[in-house]
């Protein structure tokens, strides 16, 4: 081969690379329309179509204890674990050493001396920090670790897939689910000072046999191994069988991304907004909405539903993403919606209540990666009495925020400019 066709042959592959990078970074989402009169959240049948939507059981919504900030979940979390009798299953997407992850393991691996199954899988890149060795000990114990898309050549075309999950299911009777993994960031607040502040809500019943399943996809997934004992579902029947009459009703929606884009998160969360009549309250850590939110939350607006969203203030462990959020307040302050940024720590809780009936808390971000690249899962609970409990919990989280305005939202040059950059990135952050 002579210089000039090696040179063309080379000018071809970058090229060819280049157009796969464009195809990776601008790749357009996948828009979300609905059109025709959505049943009231407050109905059987809102209930019902969600289900189906989502190809979820509706299930009866036993038990449920919200658990606000890390002083009060990983207490409970512990607690379950020393009580747990045959099997503890945890999966993280956060799982990073400190003094709290040191109290975790120790409690599992004294269960797995005790003969209780323990089963961990933690994502590869969400705690890279973490070495296989701060295991060591809970599998000379008994229990099993399974890293979640391991950086290997066979997985690399999957790498941007990561497990967000952020979940604990004890005996599959008891379930932990939520926007907080396991790291000093929720317990004592390690280099970034105050404990960020985030949601967990434990479910018992059917619900915990749901988190079971989403647990058991993944490590299926990291292992190859089926869980197939009927220890592990004491509810399976529940899974199968219609709602049992019951004040309140839940789904676990697990989502993974397809092949055409669409998650069953993202179906979730815009059929409720688009449900929405008198209100809507959100809380997201990393708050980049896409074309299809935007316009579902101006419209709500428009048909009167008074929408309020909490993101982080200037305490957000994600700079960029922070910026890529702000470049947004425009026109979410045009279409009507308050935003209001939180002060004392960062803002990390994933919640959503729509008509103070129907509430959702789980792993899901409101930006392309939860909705269109993650493995997530949510539970979404339609019910007054929770719905009560989290708005009273926002309200409280309103109390420490910084109501932004238009004026506020004034952003220096370089800030444009940081935000502009970061828009290149903004669907795989």
């Amino acid at each position: 081969m002579d210089i000039t066709a090696f040179h063309l042959l080379a000018i071809a592959a970058i090229a060819l690379l280049a157009a796969l990078l464009s195809v990776v970074l601008f790749e357009p989402g996948l828009a979300y329309r609905i059109h025709g009169e959505l049943p009231p959240c407050a109905s059987h049948e809102s209930r019902g179509l969600i289900a189906a939507l989502v190809d979820s059981a509706v299930m009866p919504a036993m038990e449920l204890e919200v658990l606000t900030d890390g002083q009060a979940f990983y207490p409970a979390q512990l607690r379950a674990i020393e009580e747990a009798r045959h099997s503890i299953h945890l999966e993280a997407f956060v799982f990073h050493r400190s003094a709290i992850a040191d109290r975790l393991l120790a409690a599992m691996a004294a269960r797995a001396r005790g003969g209780v199954k323990v089963r961990l899988i933690i994502d590869a890149i969400g705690s890279l920090p973490t070495p296989d060795s701060y295991f060591a000990d809970l599998r000379r114990a008994g229990a099993e670790v399974a890293w979640y898309q391991p950086v290997r050549w066979h997985t690399l075309k999957r790498f941007n897939n990561r497990t967000h999950r952020e979940l604990l299911v004890i005996d599959g009777a008891t379930g932990f689910i939520g926007g907080a993994g396991v790291a000093a960031w929720w317990d004592d607040g390690g280099r970034t000072g105050a404990p960020w502040r985030d949601t967990m809500v434990c479910v018992h019943g059917p619900l915990a046999s749901a988190l079971q399943s989403s647990f058991a996809e993944n490590w299926l997934e990291s292992t190859g191994e089926l869980l197939t004992m009927q220890q592990d579902f004491p509810f399976c029947r529940a899974l199968l069988e219609p709602s049992a009459p019951a004040a309140a009703h839940g789904l676990v929606v697990t989502s993974a991304p397809s092949a055409g884009k669409a998650t069953r998160a993202r179906m979730l969360f815009q059929v409720l907004l688009a449900s929405a009549r008198r209100s809507i309250s959100i809380a997201s850590p990393y708050f980049l909405p896409d074309r299809s939110v935007l316009r579902e939350l101006g419209a709500a607006v428009q048909r009167g539903v008074n929408v309020r969203i909490i993101v982080p203030g200037v305490l957000n462990n994600h700079p960029i993403a922070r910026r890529a959020s702000r470049r947004r307040y425009g026109a979410l302050l045009r279409a009507g919606v308050q935003l209001h940024e939180y002060q004392p720590a960062m803002m990390h809780a994933k919640i959503m209540v729509v008509d103070q009936v129907w509430s959702v808390v789980g792993s899901t971000n409101f930006d392309n990666r939860s909705f269109g690249l993650n493995d997530e899962v949510n539970l979404a609970v339609q019910d007054p009495s929770l719905a009560r409990r989290l708005e009273q919990a926002f309200e409280s989280d309103l109390a420490c925020c910084v109501n932004v305005s238009a004026a506020l939202w004034r952003r220096s040059r370089w800030e444009r400019v940081l935000a502009g950059a970061g828009a290149l990135l903004e669907r795989h952050q």
